[in-house]
């Protein structure tokens, strides 16, 4: 079954008089429990890519499907719900709270989805136990390694339990062997919990640890590839 069908996607940018076509009928689809990469080098389109399929933006033309929602042109409320209902984000700069404990920073999405502050620390201790960090719960991100905040950015993705994890460079500001371990995390969270996640990365090394990669040039798809 399909978690995400993309047909045609256009983002087209205008700046002052100059409009530039960032995007360029971009077609694929994305089964629920895939673990897959998109990349490119700089000026790709990956991050507009990453934006539109993480609802943080709307195409310019084209559909794109998830859940079979047709999110192409909800309203910003909407695309909030969705967000936070069916999307958990793992950035290279962690994006911790820093005067919140691991604990807080994760549940913080529960108690945005309504849910009473008991369970949300409640879930929130059980998925910070998930990435191996349940001695670290009441400390805060300053008291925490890059890899252990890494850790909390990723506890909170999947907090609110998505159908997809969205992870921009989530090992860039790691070093090699701490970037190893929490990609292990990942590929550990793909096969057991059957979370749907794709990497945005430029780094190739890091899209050959999932099963699938999508390459981008100039807007254009221009590969699609099962490892």
């Amino acid at each position: 079954m399909n978690l995400i069908d993309i047909k045609n996607l256009t983002k087209i940018f205008t700046i002052a008089e100059t409009t530039l076509k960032v995007l360029k009928e971009i077609t694929f689809h994305v089964e629920k429990g895939e673990f897959l990469a998109i990349t490119g080098p700089s000026g790709s389109g990956k991050s507009t890519l990453m934006h539109l399929i993480g609802c943080l933006d709307t195409p310019t033309g084209g559909t794109y499907l998830l859940e079979k929602n047709n999110v192409s042109n909800m309203t910003p409320n909407q695309l909030a719900h969705i967000r936070n209902n069916l999307i958990g984000f793992v950035f290279q700069r962690f994006y911790l709270l820093q005067d919140l404990t691991a604990l807080d920073n994760v549940a913080l999405p529960q108690l945005y989805a309504g849910i009473s502050e008991k369970k949300g620390r409640k879930r929130a201790k059980e998925v910070l136990d998930l990435v191996g960090l349940s001695d670290r719960i009441l400390h805060y991100p300053n008291q925490l390694s890059g890899g252990q905040q890494q850790r909390v950015a990723i506890a909170r993705a999947l907090v609110n339990e998505p159908s997809l994890i969205l992870a921009d460079e989530p090992t860039g500001n790691l070093d090699s062997k701490t970037g190893e371990d929490v990609t292990k995390i990942f590929a550990e969270l793909n096969r057991s919990k059957k979370v749907t996640i794709i990497f945005v990365t430029h780094d190739l090394n890091l899209a050959q640890k999932t099963n699938r990669i999508i390459k981008l040039l100039d807007g254009k798809m221009v590969e699609d590839v099962q490892i």
